[in-house]
């Protein structure tokens, strides 16, 4: 399987779990099979009902060897891993079997500190604001911690996932029938960005070899 995306990160609160899902429901709205696997012990598993996509119960570390391991199999599908928070030996892990490594974090000094220190930990993931403001005013203040703190790492940070407050509707035991129409588009963009990333390295990768 060469599409498996794994958000980790140290710090808890920065979204990995709404990203994780908005990536899946994004993909299911492109026409691509894909599966959320949950592996924070703290959360409970969610049914698949009206999901354009699956999700898997990765708690255990027996359970998500099996999940791996039948991915291996599935060159349609794509594995999105919701790595959970404060687990470091985790992630590393999870870093070592990902193809794209997401690091999610907010509009703070101390999500973006840690955000830096994981991103030079973990030299080829990609930071993604998460829930970032809508209001233009704050929008410009982020931008600015951005270049202030972040201007280095530039290069590897998606665009920023902006904040829809319906977003929790994914986190729900049971999906709406229907969701508004701006989530999907956000869901929409963020799952384009990461099929982009791997149409590049896929490019590279021909390149490289001269395949």
């Amino acid at each position: 399987m060469d599409k498996l995306i794994c958000v980790i990160g140290n710090k808890g609160g920065t979204g990995k779990t709404s990203i994780t899902h908005m990536l899946c429901h994004g993909f299911g709205l492109l026409g691509m099979r894909s599966i959320a696997v949950l592996t924070d012990p703290a959360r409970e598993p969610l049914i698949r009902g009206d999901r354009g996509y699956t999700p898997l119960d990765g708690r255990t570390p027996d359970k998500l060897e099996k999940i791996l391991s039948k991915l291996v199999t599935m060159p349609d599908w794509i594995g999105v891993i919701d790595g959970g928070a404060n687990r470091p030996e985790m992630d590393k892990q999870l870093y070592e079997v990902a193809n794209l490594v997401l690091l999610p974090f907010r509009d703070s000094h101390e999500d973006i500190r840690t955000v830096r220190h994981d991103m030079e930990i973990y030299t080829e993931a990609y930071g993604i604001p998460s829930q970032w403001p809508t209001n233009p005013w704050q929008q410009m203040a982020a931008e600015r911690t951005l270049d202030e703190l972040m201007q280095d790492y530039r290069p590897r940070l998606f665009e920023p996932v902006y904040t829809v407050s319906s977003s929790k509707l994914l986190l729900e035991s049971r999906l709406p029938h229907e969701l508004p129409t701006v989530l999907n588009n956000v869901c929409r963009g963020l799952a384009k960005q990461a099929l982009k990333h791997f149409e590049v390295e896929q490019n590279n990768t021909h390149l490289q070899t001269g395949t």
